[in-house]
């Protein structure tokens, strides 16, 4: 099994180095190293050189570290996260798998109550690739649009991986749109219905509002089980679901197309306030290989040892700054394998 590494900017490459090392306990994987984001244009003037989308069509899963920061201008035709979006698209990943549970260690931290947080175990699927992100974009001196769009097909694809996801689980699908409002979410409406009512009868289907949905994700979080929505609802949903747990830094993520190829990161971004102190929380990426272990590689014994590394060093109070803790990215990454090689 070939994985291809993109440690990219700001973070990345510390909370990386701890996932490579967990992928190398696991065995059975070549692992290559590629430039990306910030420090591709660094090195090469573009974002996502040639060598790098190679190497990741070749490879059965990427692991990404972050990209972007403010070394790089934002209002600039070349940035950081143009090599993020293009390899997406060049992989045909549609679909962003994000889920979010909470260890009891970490109750504690979360600006929530101990009892809203009870039972929370849900899902996102985000849909990746079309939407307002991807749209066309205009601007003048006094005007600015983003166009957002979708087709039938796009919003088929990603609510069929929903679907899948919620039969595997608790068979309930929630659908979050703005619906009374945006012609493009009225579609999703539609067409989110005929896919679940032919496809998977046996899920259970709601459809939820954007706004009256961010709100039920902080006063009754644990009704969820599997929400599927387009690229910007996503977008803000996820990071807003990282509060449950108290840091962005515990959050993994997959991105899926028609094959099993996925690419697997953190949720947190690049960082680069805290980038070269080590002290970055590299359990989102850790947790990001063991979704490679059960997604693309089909490990589901590995994903599990995994994840039960991770709540085994959280339970031993290894904790980065970010869950209240003073220990550094390479103690958390020692703890994770500690407990590994006792499985």
């Amino acid at each position: 099994m070939l994985i291809a590494v993109l440690p990219g900017d700001g973070v990345g490459p510390e909370v990386t180095a701890q996932a490579v090392r967990v992928l190398r306990e696991l065995g059975g994987c070549e692992l290559r190293e590629a430039l990306i984001g910030g420090a591709a244009i660094d090195r090469t003037g573009v974002p996502l050189p040639d060598e790098t989308l190679a190497l990741c069509r070749d490879a059965d899963a990427v692991l990404l570290g972050a990209v972007g920061g403010p070394r790089w201008d934002p209002a600039a035709n070349v940035r950081p996260e143009q090599g993020l979006l293009g390899l997406r698209r060049s992989l045909r990943l549609f679909a962003n798998l994000r889920p979010a549970s909470i260890h009891p260690r970490l109750v504690e931290i979360s600006p929530l109550k101990a009892e809203v947080l009870r039972g929370v175990d849900l899902l996102f699927v985000r849909e990746l690739t079309s939407g307002i992100y991807f749209g066309e974009k205009r601007r003048t001196a006094d005007r600015a649009e983003d166009v957002c769009s979708y087709s039938v097909e796009e919003i088929a694809r990603a609510v069929r991986v929903a679907g899948r996801m919620a039969r595997s689980r608790r068979k309930r699908l929630t659908s979050v749109d703005k619906a009374n409002v945006l012609e493009t979410s009225r579609l999703w409406r539609e067409v989110t219905t005929r896919v679940v009512r032919d496809e998977f009868p046996d899920v259970q289907l709601e459809h939820q509002l954007v706004d009256s949905c961010a709100l039920r994700l902080v006063q009754r979080p644990s009704t969820f089980d599997v929400i599927v929505t387009d690229n910007l609802f996503g977008d803000i949903l996820t990071d807003e679901a990282a509060v449950l747990g108290g840091s962005i830094g515990m959050l993994p993520s997959a991105s899926l197309g028609e094959g099993p190829r996925g690419l697997y990161e953190p949720v947190h971004g690049s960082a680069p306030d805290i980038a070269g102190k080590g002290i970055a929380n590299p359990y989102g990426a850790i947790a990001s290989v063991a979704m490679m272990m059960r997604h693309s590689l089909r490990r589901e014994e590995q994903a599990r040892a995994v994840e039960k590394a991770i709540a085994a060093a959280l339970d031993d109070g290894v904790l980065t700054a970010d869950l209240g803790g003073s220990s550094t990215t390479a103690q958390a990454g020692d703890a994770v394998l500690k407990f590994l090689t006792k499985e």
